[in-house]
């Protein structure tokens, strides 16, 4: 046991270093940043002991962080939620708990896998000390990569396919950025609910493989850009005119997009990649009574932390996990302490699919 916990990253001084804290010493890896800036240039890999976990206090060993664009805009200064410096990176993670506080936990115990139940943590650290109420244990079937990216695409997806329109099977959701993290949950998320899910993607030269792949995932037809100005889908009945658009890029490729809705249709906005403004007719609001709106998933965490919804939702999406109906996006796994590459390539997508990079420790 005492050579396993070396291989860990613990120093034991006792016999059952898993059970009681003060028998351990941590060393953690942890990356910090004390000003805003490009990650590559801000971010610094420290080394810094973990404090015994005190009453109602779980200590994880992280096994897998995912990098999002929220948290490289973060790092960047871009993003509305501003930390206070000096900051740790990262919303995500899923991790193994290995040690509890005196007095235990009467939902969490040794062993168990976790993620975090609220945002705004910093996650980016190889070990970390967590208030048991700040963590949801995870299925023992979930894999790392599904568990550390259930709490931001899938649950953005879930929530702006439940929340605006009620839809039901053959209804169809128009979607741009569909090769993204999130495009795929909502992808796979329709298919799930009998919902047809047409997205849009820019034209490349791997266009043929990147449709192959998102047809794969349950995608009932993808368009280019180019192709959604002239498409025919709709008006031609192929599928029922879109009652939700759902868009995270912005300018002439959201304008396009709302002018597939149908009557009192809805478009929500949740990103904005071009950094264009959403531009929005006269006519779309007067004659065709369209609404639009935006969503933060953030907000609707802190908004709903407590709430049944949100464990409904996350029982929801264990349970299609766990019958195949909901795979993790297009990633890789890297090296912590490769972070650099990580953190320079998290925003140049490389290859004709959003790949998410997720650390490994």
């Amino acid at each position: 046991m005492a050579q396993l916990m070396r291989q860990l990253g613990y120093a034991t001084m006792g016999s059952n270093p898993l059970l009681t804290s003060r028998h351990m010493s941590v060393m953690a890896k942890v990356l910090r940043y004390g000003e805003f800036g490009e990650p590559a240039k801000v971010l610094q890999l420290q080394e810094e002991p973990v404090p015994d976990p005190k009453h109602g206090e779980v200590l994880i060993k992280t096994l897998g962080a995912p990098i999002n664009p929220a948290d490289i805009n973060t790092i960047q200064g871009k993003y509305p939620v501003k930390p206070a410096f000096p900051a740790v990176g990262g919303n995500e993670c899923v991790g193994e708990i290995v040690a509890i506080g005196g007095g235990g936990s009467s939902s969490l115990k040794v062993g168990d896998r976790v993620v975090p139940f609220a945002t705004g943590l910093g996650t980016w650290r190889s070990h970390a000390i967590y208030n048991a109420n700040q963590l949801m244990k995870v299925p023992d079937n979930i894999g790392v990569a599904e568990a550390a990216t259930i709490t931001v695409n899938p649950c953005t997806g879930y929530r702006m396919l439940k929340d605006f329109v009620t839809l039901k099977p053959g209804d169809t959701v128009i979607q741009n950025g569909a090769n993204s993290a999130c495009g795929q949950a909502i992808i796979q998320l329709c298919r799930a609910w009998n919902v047809e899910c047409v997205g849009i993607v820019r034209d490349r030269p791997e266009f043929g493989q990147l449709k192959d792949y998102l047809k794969g995932l349950g995608a009932a037809e993808i368009l280019t850009e180019e192709e959604l100005r002239t498409t025919k889908l709709f008006k031609d009945g192929i599928f029922r005119k879109p009652k939700l658009a759902l868009n995270c890029v912005g300018g002439k490729n959201a304008l396009e997009l709302s002018r597939q809705l149908d009557q009192a249709g809805v478009m929500v906005t949740y990103g904005g990649m071009s950094r264009e403004p959403v531009t929005v007719p006269t006519a779309s609001l007067i004659f065709k009574d369209l609404r639009f709106v935006g969503f933060w998933m953030t907000r609707w965490t802190k908004e709903n932390a407590g709430s049944p919804q949100r464990s409904e939702m996350f029982n929801e999406l264990f349970g299609l996990i766990d019958r195949g109906a909901l795979k993790a996006p297009a990633h890789e796994m890297i090296s912590f302490e490769n972070y650099t590459t990580a953190v320079t390539n998290a925003l140049n997508i490389q290859g004709f699919v959003g790949k998410k990079y997720i650390f490994q420790f």
